[in-house]
């Protein structure tokens, strides 16, 4: 086992990034997410690596579009204004099948907003946040281990997709500090080579071309099937999810990040009012974890309660995966509010009446 070091969230980004083989970095400072960058501009230039601070977020994702283009690893960051200015660049990744690692370190919002910890870019990360047919493996870990550890997996599922993949934290867990390891023998996948890179002719009696452009309506149509199998294909092998003590729950909450990290606390203090509450945690926001409702709707007495710092996003995902089969309750906090465990505690009891 190696050793555990202390590390705040942002930084610990950078280095499971240059652990996971990331060649090249392009972004642009914003809080909270800057320390991400500005751990990359001191060690990717000591190792031989490209670092590379761009004058705007376009510029910036559109310089992940020509590096992944030659098929290395390559990886940007931003938060929430950050990541609204790369959209139309990500969905350019997207429709050039072009496998990259973006990361949101989400605050408060809408507009210039605020710059505490918020979940309010939900939709934007799962439900396009750009133009076009296209989707994104989303991830959202709940501790800075699980953030490192999600980091490989993003650039591995990024490479054997072809797809940019997306890590959605919030500035709590990008300005905190927790140990984390850094492990040396993570389960590596059997990655296709990468024979469509436009890095040379390297042998082959063709120019490898990227593009997402395609003028005839029967082409495009063909491609957007295409990537729609793709993301069949990752729907069906790479959902992740946690439960918690839902075996046999009064009602069971519904949460992802930091705000799933507060409701394992609620769960423990309900249990010494003799209610049982349980916990459904998504870790990839898309694809969504419905099978997760589909396992559990048959042990929730009062259904379920979706807690977000946000004024409900996720809610909806939850209610389209439990189709009506029990109630869904919200509730959440924004603008940068984190909900307390006895706010959250509070709204269940009020929905099982205080007791079982």
């Amino acid at each position: 086992m190696s050793e555990k070091v202390l590390m705040k969230g942002n930084e610990a980004i950078g280095e499971a990034a240059i652990r996971a083989n990331c060649k090249c970095f392009f972004g642009y400072p914003i809080t909270p997410q800057t320390e991400v960058a500005a751990y990359m501009a001191k060690k990717m230039p000591t190792i031989g690596r490209v670092f590379l601070q761009a004058e705007s977020e376009i510029a910036a994702v559109n310089m992940v579009y020509g590096a992944a283009g030659t098929g290395v690893r390559c990886m940007t960051s931003s938060s929430s204004p950050g990541i609204s200015l790369k959209a139309e660049g990500i969905s350019y990744l997207a429709g050039a099948e072009l496998p990259c690692v973006i990361i949101n370190i989400v605050r408060g919002g809408p507009g210039l907003g605020g710059i505490q910890p918020a979940q309010s870019d939900y939709f934007q990360a799962t439900k396009g946040g750009a133009h076009g047919d296209f989707h994104m493996p989303v991830y959202a870990p709940s501790s800075i281990q699980e953030m490192v550890d999600l980091i490989q997996e993003a650039f591995d599922v990024a490479d054997e997709y072809r797809t940019p993949c997306m890590i959605m934290g919030d500035g709590m867990l990008g300005q905190m500090m927790e140990p984390v390891e850094f492990k040396e023998n993570l389960k590596k996948r059997d990655l296709p080579e990468k024979t469509w890179a436009a890095n040379g002719r390297m042998g082959r009696a063709h120019h490898n071309v990227i593009n997402s452009l395609f003028l005839k309506t029967e082409a495009l149509e063909e491609h957007n099937n295409h990537l729609g199998r793709k993301y069949a294909a990752i729907k069906e092998k790479e959902v992740k999810y946690e439960l918690m003590n839902t075996e046999d729950a009064d009602l069971i909450l519904v949460a992802y990040g930091t705000t799933a990290r507060i409701c394992k606390n609620v769960i423990k203090l309900a249990k010494e009012k003799g209610v049982k509450l349980g916990l459904v945690r998504p870790i990839t926001l898309w694809p969504y974890p419905q099978e997760a409702f589909d396992l559990t709707i048959g042990s929730t007495k009062h259904g379920y309660l979706t807690v977000e710092m946000s004024m409900g996003q996720m809610v909806e995902d939850v209610r389209l995966s439990v189709e009506g089969r029990k109630p869904v309750h919200f509730y959440g906090r924004s603008g940068g509010m984190i909900p307390t465990p006895d706010e959250i505690l509070a709204k269940a009891l009020e929905i099982v009446g205080g007791n079982k």
